[in-house]
This record gives C-alpha cells, sequence and structure tokens, in this order.
C-alpha cells in the first residue's frame, strides 16, 4: 500500500460542462419530484382509506409507492443542490449515506417486484386457495424479507467500497454516488467488490426477473384457457399494471448496463440514468390508476366523500 491523502469529501461533476442543460434538468426534476410525492402519497392514501384495497396486492403497491418516494428523496434533493451550487461537492459520510439507501432501495424493488409476481400468480393460477395461500401473516413476510435482503446486500457493498483507498482522487464523473463510478477512483484490487456486485446482480436482478417471467408464463396459460373473451380481459387486467412496471423497470435497468459504454455516449448515459430514477417512480401510481378498475372506484368514492363534507 502507498501513502495516499484522506478524502473526505467528494465532487460530483456529471453533466458540469453543460450548464444549460442543468438548468432545464433542474426545472424538469424539481416538477417531476413533486409529481412522485403527489401520485405515490396518494396512492399510499387511498389503499389505506379503501377497505377494499386492504388486500396483498395493494400491500405490496403501498410499500413500492413508499419506496419510490424514499429513493427519489435520497438523490433528486441532493441533486437539485448540484445543479445549483458553484462547488458541487458531497461529504465522504453523506456519499456513504446516499450510496446505501438508493442502492438498497434500488434492490429491494428488484425483490419486491417479484413477489408481487408471484401474488399475481396466485391470485390468477389457484383463485380459490388465493385468501389461504396469501394469508397476511405470508404477504407481510414477505414485504420484510424483500426490503431485509435488499438492505442487506446494499449495506456490504457500500461499506466494501468506502473502507477502500481513494488516494486522495475525489472527482466523481456522476450526478450521484453511484457505486461503479466511485470504484473508478480506488487505487487498489477491487476484484473483491466485482465478485460480491456479481454475486448480487445474480440474487438481485437474474433471480427476481427469471422468477417473474415463469410467473408470466404459468399466468398466461391459464389466461389462455379461460373460455370467455370477458374473463380472460379480467383476469389479464388485474396484472396489466405490473407487467407494465415490470417492462418499465427491468427494461430501463438492462438498457443501462448492458448496453456497450463508451466516452461519446457518456452524456447520454448520465441522462438517460437520470431518467432512469425519476421517470419510473413517477410514471408507477400512473400506471396502477389509468389500469385499475379498483383504484378508480376508491378515488371517486373518497372524492364524493370529500365533496360532501365541504358541503356541510
Amino acid at each position: 500500500m502507498g501513502n495516499y491523502s484522506a478524502v473526505t469529501e467528494f465532487l460530483l461533476v456529471g453533466l458540469s460542462q453543460y450548464p444549460e442543460l442543468q438548468n432545464f434538468l433542474f426545472v424538469l426534476c424539481l416538477i417531476m419530484y413533486k409529481i412522485i410525492l403527489l401520485g405515490n402519497s396518494l396512492l399510499i392514501i387511498i389503499s389505506i382509506l379503501d377497505p377494499r384495497l386492504h388486500t396483498p396486492m395493494y400491500f405490496f403497491l403501498g410499500n413500492l409507492s413508499f419506496l419510490d418516494i424514499c429513493y427519489t428523496s435520497s438523490t433528486i434533493p441532493p441533486m437539485l443542490i448540484i445543479f445549483m451550487s458553484e462547488r458541487k461537492s458531497i461529504s465522504f459520510l453523506g456519499c456513504a449515506l446516499q450510496m446505501v439507501i438508493s442502492l438498497g432501495l434500488g434492490s429491494t424493488e428488484c425483490i419486491l417486484l417479484a413477489v408481487m409476481a408471484y401474488d399475481r400468480y396466485v391470485a390468477i393460477c389457484n383463485p380459490l386457495r388465493y385468501p389461504i395461500i396469501m394469508n397476511r401473516v405470508l404477504y407481510i413476510h414477505l414485504a420484510v424479507c424483500s426490503w431485509t435482503i435488499g438492505y442487506m446486500t446494499s449495506l456490504v457493498q457500500t461499506v466494501m467500497t468506502m473502507v477502500l483507498p481513494f488516494c486522495g482522487n475525489n472527482v466523481i464523473d456522476h450526478l450521484t454516488c453511484e457505486i461503479l463510478a466511485l470504484l473508478k477512483l480506488v487505487c487498489s484490487d477491487i476484484s473483491m467488490n466485482v465478485l460480491i456486485m456479481a454475486v448480487g446482480s445474480i440474487i438481485l436482478l437474474v433471480i427476481p426477473l427469471l422468477l417473474i417471467s415463469v410467473s408470466y408464463i404459468f399466468i398466461l396459460s391459464s389466461i389462455l384457457r379461460i373460455n370467455s373473451a370477458e374473463g380472460r380481459k379480467k383476469a389479464f387486467s388485474t396484472c396489466s399494471a405490473h407487467l407494465t412496471v415490470v417492462i418499465l423497470f427491468y427494461g430501463s435497468a438492462l438498457f443501462m448496463y448492458t448496453k456497450p459504454k463508451s466516452k461519446n455516449t457518456k452524456v447520454s448515459d448520465e441522462i438517460i440514468g437520470l431518467s432512469y430514477g425519476v421517470i419510473t417512480p413517477m410514471l408507477n401510481p400512473i400506471i396502477y390508476s389509468l389500469r385499475n378498475k379498483e383504484v378508480k372506484e376508491a378515488v371517486k368514492k373518497i372524492l364524493k366523500r370529500y365533496l360532501h363534507l365541504t358541503k356541510i
């Protein structure tokens, strides 16, 4: 080990060479962040207030909405400050905290989407046994396991990264404290970190995506065996919103991390990464509201009750 200076802060210089673009992104991200807070908060409130939505599906959906609020709150407000600050810095502890929170929430969402796919599989393929299989104890345990596995994986990766020597190099060419960007600053062997990340990717990406795919193969097979067109339409509508979110989430992730990298696409990569962390959480409540009859009816019921109280 050679001598190195202790790093007390990091400089986030992503897109700093395009100040006009940063000003535009500041306004855009601020508007989208407000939509995220409003949309996901309303979805959580609706699922709590309406007794008809006290089901495993909406319990998981509430977890997903809460997760999206926390994820964007850990990245967007600091990023807005960075956009408007001349010195675009974040403390060492702040960087570690942002990394463990955002990475943990992203990891949890991967597992939670697989759990939601299993819930839809049981509801469509075993409708008569659904209340017995997806009982309160099971779906609460599934949610707790999703959060625990996601954050344990995130904590291990974050600690193993932050204990490495940075040799005084503290310039992160990214908009947030992203683990891959941070590992580029390390001046020691990172083979163990790469191995842990590979194992984490299998646990958090490959296995959940495989479980989701298998679940929807069985779901599609069950739907095609339904005789009436109305019955097939009703069965598919119960999982279409979740399937849309899965395609949006995993499609963005696979596009970001599997396409070839080059210096010429660096700016577009950062913008796509930014939209991946902002657009998906914003669209989730919109998708579930527009594609779900129960949510629409719950919204109408709550609005009627509110208007009736205001008249009184």
